[in-house]
């Protein structure tokens, strides 16, 4: 077994180090925790300075933060204390660096930090709506339900996202496929044709202007415009994401994605199922409505509705009612403003955000469909306008050949 070495402190608050074998960190830690001595560093000896390996996990996803969520409710419901629920969730988790984070909070809480606080030390998995949300439960000692809330929200984060991601998924791999075959036939097949043609052509004579343009763009693609091409391509693609880091670039991104036809009103869609869902468990979990509305104006996604909601936030505090600046803002539908009046007016303001959210999460993958069902035919016309025209265009010249040896084998006759 490694052997570890150890800094920590006592039950009379003193420093203690030692070594000692285990057969993890994890051992070590609850071997030391029955002896009363809490933790602060730990290393395996020889192994003080080594080198990170190369590769390692530094990502949550967003489904494995929904399930230790899960699991954390229902182990706080059971009644089990905070410190053996995450020691337990931590030797669960398959992703290391997800497995180090829940190890190094617990540590924290060890020490006498509460869980939010100790959560707020990671914001790369514990983002600030994660811990907001953790405080409001400490606090009320309510962490049971308000875990249920987060991790009813993280669930319904992923699916949207998912079923956004499964949508484009098929589109984009036709068309990723159509491009490369496409790009082959130019490439390869084309310049094959071409030799056998001009072999066959008399003197003066032409092929027909399909087949030459067919045989043009073939021959721009297999030289140096192929490559300019790719290469503009690519700093298009990245000129835009620099573009899109800047606060202008951002907004007229953001702007003309929301105007786009179909897609612009999916988008806006998801945007406000994605606001409703997250304010609405704010609100219901006890956390201030301007810290609310600070926390979900960061986590909407686009930079235009993000605006308007913090002109909400700015009206709110300024003492105005809650929907005067959201219809003014011209970002959200009419009905979202009129259930959200009658939700302020009533004092259930997120009984009724969550009904929007629910209805507009079936509205996106409604809206979803309707897209599919109209991208498909789309794809079948651009590919048999696209690879029926090469065929068609390299057949034409065969077509006159035939023409010419039946006139010539008639005129024998």
């Amino acid at each position: 077994m490694p052997t570890y070495v150890y800094k920590g402190r006592n039950r009379l608050n003193e420093l203690v180090t030692g070594e000692r074998e285990a057969r993890d960190q994890n051992e070590l830690r609850a071997i030391l925790r029955r002896e009363q001595i809490i933790v602060t560093q730990v290393s395996e000896k020889g192994r003080e300075f080594s080198i990170p390996k190369l590769g390692t996990k530094k990502k949550v996803k967003g489904k494995e933060l929904a399930v230790f969520t899960r699991q954390f409710s229902v182990m706080i419901d059971a009644g089990l204390p905070l410190n053996q629920c995450l020691e337990t969730l931590a030797t669960q988790q398959k992703n290391p660096f997800f497995k180090e984070v829940i190890s190094q909070v617990r540590q924290s809480v060890e020490e006498g930090s509460t869980l939010y606080a100790a959560m707020e030390k990671h914001p790369r998995v514990f983002d600030q709506l994660y811990t907001s949300m953790i405080k409001a439960g400490e606090t009320g000692g309510v962490l049971d339900i308000i875990l249920q809330r987060l991790a009813t929200l993280i669930e319904k984060v992923v699916k949207l996202k998912r079923s956004i991601i499964s949508a484009l998924v098929y589109p984009a791999a036709v068309v990723v496929i159509a491009i490369v075959a496409v790009a082959i036939i130019m490439i390869f097949v084309i310049p094959q044709f071409e030799q056998i043609f001009l072999g066959l052509l008399g003197p003066g004579e032409m092929l027909p202007l399909p087949t030459r343009i067919v045989i043009g763009i073939s021959r721009f693609l297999a030289g140096w415009g192929g490559l300019a091409l790719l290469l503009l391509l690519i700093a298009s693609v990245v000129g835009i994401r620099y573009y899109y880091k800047t606060p202008k670039g951002r907004w007229n991104i953001d702007s003309l994605l929301l105007k786009l036809p179909i897609f612009g009103e999916v988008l806006r869609k998801i945007a406000v199922a994605r606001f409703s869902r997250i304010l609405s468990t704010l609100l219901a979990s006890g956390v201030p409505i301007l810290q609310a509305l600070d926390i979900t104006a960061r986590t909407t996604g686009n930079v235009v509705i993000e605006d308007a909601v913090m002109k909400i936030r700015s009206g709110v505090e300024r003492g105005e009612t809650f929907t005067d600046p959201m219809r003014a803002s011209g970002v959200f539908p009419h009905m979202v403003v009129q259930m959200t009046e009658v939700g302020e007016k009533t004092g259930a303001l997120d009984a009724m955000l969550t009904k929007v959210a629910d209805f507009y999460e079936e509205e996106v993958d409604a809206a979803i469909a309707d897209m599919l069902s109209l991208i498909e035919p789309l794809l079948i016309v651009f590919l048999g306008v696209t690879i029926g025209g090469i065929v068609i265009a390299m057949y034409l010249p065969l077509f006159t050949l035939i023409g010419k040896l039946a006139a010539g084998i008639s005129g024998q006759r």
